[in-house]
């Protein structure tokens, strides 16, 4: 069984939501994938009482304790004081803590106010975690059957001195087995219809399934214990990627890592050495965007669908006038840049429309190479922002399932 670990974030910050608790999601990712199960996240607000209750509970049920926050100067920073009642362990005065402190502050030619030495005074019997990346020292003890781990709350500051410090030190005192996480990234299908689509297929006892939903992806998360059987996990993985088709366009975790859905377009343009053009229209720049950092992108453009043909798109007629024009916008794009592939999209319905939450618009999307003419059609709705980031998506999906191969739909 794996060993218990539990975070432990300080800070009126976190628990009134002035600041997002990334420290705690990140730390959760790290641990998993070092072995640990990661049991509870727990946030505390600037409250003494508070935290020495955690931290004698914590003791008693947790095998590793990772805390993040409270180390500062400044008189709410209270982690230090806390584990020194919790756990009746005196604050010392670590003399090497203080040094670097100091000479934080001489390298930035700036006195150090008094407050900065409570930086120094860590709990007796403590294990110092020197900080080069700022003034707090972390610091590492043993209470109950749990052994603590307190780092600064800084993100910069916590990432490297986990990596630097706490680390190296994790497979020394746990026996960590670290299972094997696979993600089937899909885009197009909603949780729902994939647990239906997959509903039928066996899945061991041993392994979990689990989905994370965003607003670009849907991931079919498959946890497999330690050491399981790889063609076992291959053969799993391909059952369950079966009945999700063409909408699968990346598998992370049996070989090469992988990314989102530009991630992986940017892969195959890249290795066939292509180029792209595009014009869009209901994603307002936002298709152009998720594209600018890549050499193959050589033109975009914004154009008001609407008002470039002189009237809203409303019945088949019109909509067949408007793939038409796409198709003609496509080609003379074509000639004007030299690109390998055009991606247009355009829509039907008027601004108003677009802005409306409860009225859905049909995007049209045309993908031009040098043979051949590929189309798709989608309705989107919700608000404005959930509008163009669809539009942007299916329009880029588009390219990826021709470059992958994969049915266009």
């Amino acid at each position: 069984m794996n060993p218990t670990l539990e975070i432990f974030s300080q800070g009126e910050e976190i628990v009134t939501g002035q600041t997002v608790d990334t420290n705690a999601a990140w730390l959760s990712q790290q641990s998993v994938a070092c072995g640990f199960t990661v049991t509870r996240h727990t946030a505390v607000g600037d409250k003494l009482a508070d935290l020495i209750e955690l931290l004698k509970s914590i003791s008693q049920r947790a095998d590793c304790c990772i805390c993040t926050g409270g180390l500062g100067p400044t008189s709410d920073d209270l982690t230090a004081e806390a584990v020194a009642i919790a756990f009746n362990l005196p604050l010392e005065f670590d003399a090497i803590a203080y040094e670097q402190i100091s000479h934080f502050f001489a390298r930035r030619n700036r006195a150090m106010p008094e407050s900065n030495r409570k930086q120094a005074m860590l709990p007796q019997g403590a294990e110092r975690i020197n900080n080069d990346w700022g003034t707090a020292p972390g610091f590492s003890l043993v209470a109950g059957r749990c052994w603590f781990v307190f780092l600064p709350g800084v993100p910069t500051e916590m990432m490297n001195l986990f990596h630097e410090s706490i680390l190296p030190k994790l497979s020394t005192r746990f026996l960590l087995q670290p299972g094997q996480l696979v993600s089937i990234k899909t885009f197009g299908l909603g949780e729902s219809v994939i647990q239906e689509r997959i509903n039928l297929i066996e899945i061991p006892t041993e392994v979990e399934l689990g989905f994370r939903a965003g607003t670009d992806e849907v991931q079919t998360k498959l946890l497999f214990p330690f050491a399981y059987p790889k063609t076992e996990m291959t053969a799993l993985v391909t059952r369950l990627a079966e009945p999700l088709g063409d909408y699968v366009f990346a598998i992370d975790g049996l070989g090469e890592a992988t990314g989102d859905l530009v991630f992986e377009i940017d892969k195959l343009m890249r290795d066939r050495k292509l180029t792209l053009a595009i014009v869009e229209t209901a994603s307002h720049g936002l298709l152009a965007s998720k594209c600018v950092s890549y050499e193959w992108l050589l033109n975009a453009s914004y154009e008001q669908s609407t008002a470039r043909l002189g009237q809203n798109i409303t019945t088949g007629d019109d909509i067949n006038y408007l793939i038409t024009t796409a198709k003609a916008m496509a080609s003379n794009l074509q000639k004007n840049s030299g690109a390998d592939f055009i991606l247009v999209q355009l829509y039907s319905g008027d601004a108003e429309t677009l802005h409306d939450k409860n009225q859905s618009i049909i995007i049209y999307n045309v993908l031009l190479n040098k043979d051949n003419c590929y189309q798709t059609s989608h309705s989107i709705n919700g608000p404005i922002k959930r509008k163009q980031n669809q539009a942007a998506l299916l329009t880029l999906d588009l390219l990826r399932r021709y470059l992958q191969n994969k049915s266009i739909n």
